[in-house]
């Protein structure tokens, strides 16, 4: 049985540009919610429902942390799977893995593990946005691991996962629209469902993409070994 042709470099070229401006697009719709915050407003957006937290000081400053740094995973993230500038301008490309993987691992990637402690709609969501923060430290901690040992292509499939992880900024809000215009539920229903909405499915197509680019290279690596030049 014939396996379905790989696509070609030109359909994967406009793959990847589609969905760089996609996620260029939506980073900059969560900048300007982002902007809603500033000056440090405390009746804005999210906050109008988190009056009872207001005073702790801890959940205060992790929440501010996040808010006004959690952009940067987001812009960082775009620069480091472009092929291009990784090729043309690597320095931009470690430059900016090195912005993400401090901001994540060291600000607030443990400003989120923090909220998570004070989510709304309980032990359920509490534990999605625990689970989500600490995968995206492990994760991302594993990516700066690999990439000091010069291990490129774990490197590279460890960072796939952390990004996955930070896109659930955006896959949360488009799966709470998206819920909320289909079937209109209690709003702590919606919240306790996108909870995890929001990164699991990410995290399940990162690992396809992943396994698909493991069984790409294997292939290639195939073809080469059975090659009549490669026996010369």
């Amino acid at each position: 049985m014939l396996k379905n042709p790989s696509p070609s470099p030109a359909v994967r070229k406009i793959t990847g540009v589609c969905l760089w401006l996609a996620l260029a697009f939506f980073t900059m719709l969560m900048a300007r919610i982002t902007l809603g915050y500033w000056p440090m407003r405390r009746d804005a957006g999210f906050l109008q429902i988190k009056q009872q937290y207001l005073g702790i000081m801890h959940w205060e400053v992790a929440f501010w942390i996040h808010v006004f740094t959690s952009m940067l995973p987001l812009l960082a993230g775009l620069t480091q799977f472009a092929p291009s500038i990784l090729k043309k301008w690597p320095a931009i490309h470690r430059s900016m893995g090195r912005v993400y993987v401090i901001t994540v691992c060291f600000i607030t990637g443990p400003a989120s593990l923090i909220m998570a402690c004070y989510a709304n709609g309980g032990i359920t969501s509490r534990l999605a946005f625990g689970t989500l923060a600490l995968l995206w430290l492990g994760t991302t901690a594993m990516g700066w691991r690999t990439v000091l040992q010069r291990k490129w292509t774990e490197h590279r499939e460890w960072m796939m996962r952390s990004y996955a992880l930070t896109l659930s900024a955006i896959t949360l809000r488009a799966w709470k629209y998206l819920i909320i215009y289909a079937f209109e539920p209690p709003p702590m229903d919606v919240y306790r469902v996108v909870a995890w909405l929001g990164f699991v499915p990410n995290l399940l197509i990162a690992e396809w993409l992943i396994r698909r680019s493991r069984q790409y290279r294997a292939d290639s690596l195939r073809k080469q070994t059975l090659s009549p030049h490669s026996r010369r």
